[in-house]
């Protein structure tokens, strides 16, 4: 039988599981926003990921405990030794994942909030027994705040503030000075099947320098993959963007994100972290819905082909699809094309010089 909160009766404790990944972590913040500014008294505890917990893990009045998911059975045994002898008055379960269903069993907690039986999987409704409400067409952010709903709570302000280290400014004011229009570009997401064609960014970074007097710096980790990424958009650009991959922490990435004056990206985390300092994004999506997936805060500057993707690989209209539908495909993201792009950044770069040409 499911449970209810009693509605208006502020928590003592809370318990938030959402280890996974960078964009999503970057979705909850609000949300702890939200419940500090109800319930300033109220204990947050938040079962996160290492990396992820190199992001946020210093957002004030929160409680971290560190799950690495490497670590395998230690990593489980960590984390309940940890929670041994406490106990919440409700899990806020956002990961529906057969890891993270089997990491809430350390969560001792009589309310167990979790997703609908629509976005349910891996037998995440038998970890749970309250469920959040079945919404279609929910931008993901907006599905973590529906966690607060079951507390009698509401999301009416969506605030990030996610702390950057005067370092991490300096870092970034080094490399990216003066207030010179920037066009960022971290090509990679962790799901290849959403990154672009290297041949394309080069393309449209050199329009960015050539053509608009753009400053371009090209971001990205530090696995080989990203290094092999990067090489192969130097090895077609005219223009010599300032190469940053594997240079820079995630604060670091979090502070050059917030001197951008553009970022473009496929759907990633870098994505979501720029939308979180407020910089506009112009994402690339084909394999995901940018409705659902996109920059929270302003979504005008992606190029969305998500509908033609949907119609070219399952045959059908993407409004037929079940609502978080990933089309990732081989050649998904062929479907944008380089003039795609341009255009974007050309209508923003029109947008910005406005209003001084109005002045």
């Amino acid at each position: 039988m499911e449970q209810v909160a009693t509605a208006g009766t502020e928590p003592a404790s809370l318990c938030l599981l959402r280890t996974s990944a960078i964009g999503d972590v970057t979705h909850v913040v609000p949300m702890v926003r939200t419940l500090q500014a109800h319930g300033p008294d109220t204990r947050l505890t938040w079962l996160i990921g290492k990396l992820e917990h190199k992001l946020v893990g210093d957002l004030p009045g929160v409680e971290f405990i560190v799950f690495d998911k490497h670590a395998g059975r230690a990593g489980h045994r960590a984390v309940r030794e940890q929670l041994a002898g406490r106990r919440f008055d409700a899990l806020l379960h956002m990961q529906v994942a057969l890891r993270s269903n089997l990491l809430s069993l350390s969560v001792k907690a009589p309310l167990r909030i979790g997703y609908d039986r629509a976005r349910s999987k891996d037998l995440h409704g038998l970890f749970v027994n309250c469920r959040i409400a079945a919404r279609r067409g929910q931008h993901v952010l907006d599905a973590m705040a529906s966690f607060l709903e079951p507390l009698g709570l509401h999301q009416t302000q969506v605030r990030w503030d996610i702390p950057i280290p005067a370092e991490a400014h300096a870092f970034a004011e080094r490399h990216l000075p003066g207030d010179t229009p920037t066009l960022v570009v971290s090509p990679v997401s962790s799901h290849r099947l959403r990154n672009w064609r290297p041949e394309r960014y080069a393309a449209v970074m050199d329009h960015a320098a050539l053509a608009l007097g753009w400053r371009v710096a090209l971001c990205g980790g530090p696995s080989a993959f990203e290094r092999e990424f990067a090489d192969a958009i130097l090895a077609h650009a005219r223009m010599r963007p300032l190469d940053l991959v594997g240079k820079d922490t995630l604060k670091q990435l979090l502070a050059l994100l917030q001197r951008a004056t553009l970022v473009l990206c496929p759907d990633s985390g870098p994505m979501h972290m720029a939308n979180a300092v407020g910089t506009r994004v112009l994402g690339l999506h084909a394999a995901s819905n940018p409705e659902r997936s996109g920059p929270y805060s302003d979504r005008r500057w992606c190029v969305d082909r998500y509908d033609a993707a949907a119609r070219k690989f399952r045959r059908k209209p993407a409004d037929a699809l079940a609502w978080g539908t990933k089309l990732e495909f081989p050649g998904v993201m062929d479907l944008i094309e380089v003039d795609d792009a341009i255009e974007r950044l050309v209508a923003f770069d029109a947008q910005r010089r406005a209003p001084a040409e109005r002045a």
